[in-house]
């Protein structure tokens, strides 16, 4: 049953966690996400870290796992200590780019065949 409440809980503070517009600089857009401070204390104890008593760097499954949905490529990178609910993630500012080379518009194509 305590399960079933906890689950139930989670499921309330999802809907109310905050994900700040994204903003960039030369190399990487950057987001927070803001977890309402209720949900922080149902985050399991091994994704904190004793020593400074805030959350550790967590892995794509682990904050996903807590409730936050964003995009694939996105990295948890910093942990702000004064706000231990901020998360703040950052992923390269050309993913998703492709990378492969185009195709040559239809006419180009015809044309190189005729020479």
């Amino acid at each position: 049953m305590a399960d079933r409440q906890i689950a139930s809980k989670i499921e309330e503070y999802i809907e109310k966690i905050h994900y700040s517009d994204r903003y960039s600089d030369d190399l990487y857009e950057y987001r927070h996400v803001i977890l309402p401070k209720p949900l922080l204390k149902l985050v399991p104890k091994e994704f904190f870290d004793d020593k400074a008593g805030t959350l550790r760097l967590l892995s794509e499954a682990e904050w996903r796992g807590i409730g936050i949905t964003q995009s694939l490529g996105w990295e948890h990178y910093e942990v702000h200590a004064p706000e231990p609910h901020v998360l703040l993630f950052r992923r390269a500012k050309n993913y998703g780019v492709s990378t492969q080379p185009q195709p040559a518009p239809a006419g180009r194509q015809a044309n190189a065949r005729k020479k």
